[in-house]
């Protein structure tokens, strides 16, 4: 995202991506190769101006987003944290502990069954596992975090 202010030389008004308007500001915006009105170029889920919160915006999907609500969204690499593969933007996701999956990724690694919403689910060191499968105390050793125990619920598609 890149800021820019008009020099001594006119150039001819641009349309702004945003709201089709002609581009007259002192200030304008230029991201994903078209220009904005400083007041144009908000993130699609909490609505900020982008141009107010930081010089970085992320495009997924058809959304502009903010950091914020892209890493809520897609995690921080935009990929499942079981298979690597990324995730499309209007898919459903699963989170556990600040990890996002894809629904049919989000199971337990003993049994392979896939968990729903409202499963309760055992997370323990990057690991997820059911309820029957959860492993005894003695197979953990004692260093280990102790276990977390969650109820699955699902995500929203968007913001």
């Amino acid at each position: 995202m890149v800021n820019s202010q008009a020099s001594g030389v006119l150039p001819a008004p641009r349309s702004c991506a945003g709201c089709g308007g002609k581009i007259a500001d002192r200030f304008l915006l230029f991201s994903m190769d078209r220009y904005w009105h400083t007041r144009c170029l908000k993130c699609s889920c909490c609505q900020a101006q982008l141009g107010d919160i930081g010089t970085t915006c992320y495009s997924k999907g058809g959304m502009i987003l903010c950091r914020s609500d892209y890493i809520r969204l897609f995690g921080h690499s935009g990929a499942c944290s079981a298979c690597g593969q990324s995730i499309p933007a209007n898919e459903m996701v699963m989170r556990a502990q600040g990890n996002v999956y894809h629904l049919k990724c989000f199971s337990c690694v003993t049994c392979r069954n896939r968990l729903m919403p409202g499963d309760r689910f055992h997370y323990i060191n990057g690991t997820i596992f059911c309820e029957h499968d959860r492993p005894s105390a003695a197979l953990l050793n004692s260093h280990l975090p102790p276990l977390q125990s969650n109820s699955v619920l699902a995500d929203q598609k968007v913001c």
